[in-house]
């Protein structure tokens, strides 16, 4: 098989920051040959890009990696060879214990070395490899960019990671241990990526990070640059429409980035910010070094700055130790907050985390009664947010066509996904619209306008 027709197959598990590792090592094997394929069966190489978040994300790795040894041995009686990867968070956590479950496996790669996968491919076709030493070098500097053409096959919105690791060390979480310490990327080499983006037609940035707003990188001037900062140059880039960023930590809310969501138009009025619980005793155990009254105080003053702000979080029930009134002083939160989307999980022991070892682990029957307890609230609040916006007018981001013919799909400024008729609006256009209903999931729309249309420029080759 000649270099030119090689496929390549990338599947990722968990957070958004999996989604831009994914385009990024697809990027980087571009210049090898590799041709992107959406079916794990035409692949000569395929890579599970993994989350090691929740168990049961570890659990859905090792079962798909089951499955595709079965179409290696399948693909190898026909003649064709198969290159097996795992990339990301579990292959950073369990190194070689992977090659030892998962016999198919050729490749096991931190998500700090993907910029090496051309040459840990060329090792691997002589013996199977491992690689999860955390390298000097920055990553970002040794990956090609993407080609204007597969930026824009992507569509008008990008992530763009701007920090990594995390040095919080949450007694649940295994971040600190398979992404590393916080590092920021120099602001010049964000603004070279999101000018590249941008030329390419991409309206809208997500700005990712283990830990966002701890953001400290490196200005032009050899300061360090805030998150506030960052995002008010990122603005000034022409075609640079709307402007957002997740994950972020209560502590590190500064009050320059408090300001920012009042001030900066392009910053959209939408934040996530996971408290996780509302029991201050829970949040001391899982060493959040925040309170349920301080999160509650940080939420005024932001909403002072940005009136017009939706806000998502994350949730664990289950902690260790967590009691009826513990999860009930969590809902009180809840409903003293208002939040117009969530995420929420059952606690799920990490091997190697502190809360691992705890005492007081909550039954498992428990856990799925408070959950589902809730979720029911926090529904309620979701749906509610969305029956509120039926009648305003809103801009929306067109980013695909919709599930009929003439329908047009984007997101909102709180990101809920927005559908309309429209046969005049292309793919990338901001659209001025009026919500006249909401679904289960969506929001439908008329063009308040329906001769004005916001459309890029075109985009440079």
């Amino acid at each position: 098989m000649t270099q030119n027709h090689r496929k390549l197959f990338v599947r990722s598990f968990g957070c958004q920051m999996n989604v831009y590792d994914a385009q990024r090592m697809a990027d980087a094997l571009a210049p090898e040959g590799y041709v992107e394929t959406d079916r794990a069966e035409d692949a000569d190489l395929v890579v599970l890009n993994t989350c090691h978040i929740r168990e049961k994300a570890a659990d859905r790795v090792y079962s798909e990696l089951g499955r595709l040894r079965e179409m290696k041995a399948e693909r190898a009686q026909d003649g064709r060879e198969t290159m097996i990867a795992v990339a990301g968070c579990v292959a950073q956590a369990e190194g070689t214990e992977i090659l030892r479950r998962a016999p198919g496996v050729d490749l096991v790669v931190g998500p700090q070395s993907y910029h090496r996968l051309p040459d840990l491919i060329a090792r691997a076709r002589t013996g199977r490899v491992v690689d999860t030493e955390f390298p000097v070098e920055d990553k970002f500097a040794h990956l090609p960019a993407a080609s204007p053409e597969k930026t824009r096959a992507r569509g008008p919105s990008a992530f763009l990671t701007v920090q990594e690791g995390c040095d919080k060390f949450c007694t649940f979480c295994v971040v600190p241990y398979t992404r590393g310490a916080e590092v920021s990327r120099k602001v010049m080499h964000l603004v070279g990526e999101a000018e590249r983006l941008a030329a390419s037609g991409v309206r809208e940035l997500s700005l990712l990070g283990q830990n966002v707003n701890a953001f400290h990188g490196e200005g032009p001037d050899g300061t360090v640059w805030g998150l506030a900062r960052l995002l008010r140059r990122l603005a000034m880039i022409p075609g640079v429409e709307r402007l957002r960023y997740t994950t972020s930590h209560p502590r590190d809310m500064d009050e320059d980035l408090i300001a920012a969501h009042g001030d900066l138009p392009e910053l959209m009025p939408y934040l996530h910010l996971p408290v996780q619980s509302g029991s201050d005793r829970i949040l001391s155990d899982m060493n959040r070094q925040h309170t349920a009254d301080s999160y509650l105080r940080l939420i005024e003053r932001i909403r002072a700055a940005q009136p017009d702000l939706a806000l998502s979080s994350d949730f664990i029930v289950g902690f260790p130790g967590e009691t009826d009134r513990d999860f009930e002083d969590t809902l009180d939160l809840i409903r003293a907050v208002g939040f117009a989307s969530t995420f929420s999980f059952k606690y799920s022991p990490r091997p190697g985390t502190p809360a691992a070892d705890m005492d007081g682990q909550v039954p498992e029957p428990v856990k799925v009664e408070r959950l589902a307890a809730l979720q029911a609230l926090l529904e309620e609040q979701r749906q509610a947010f969305n029956r509120s916006c039926i009648g305003r007018e809103m801009d929306v981001l067109f980013d695909r066509a919709g599930r009929h013919p003439g329908q047009v799909a984007g997101r909102s400024p709180y990101l809920q996904p927005v559908q309309m008729m429209a046969d005049n609006v292309a793919i990338g256009d901001i659209v001025r619209v009026r919500i006249l209903s909401n679904g289960t999931n969506s929001l439908f729309g008329e063009p308040a306008y329906p001769t004005l249309v916001d459309r890029p420029v075109e985009a440079v080759a």
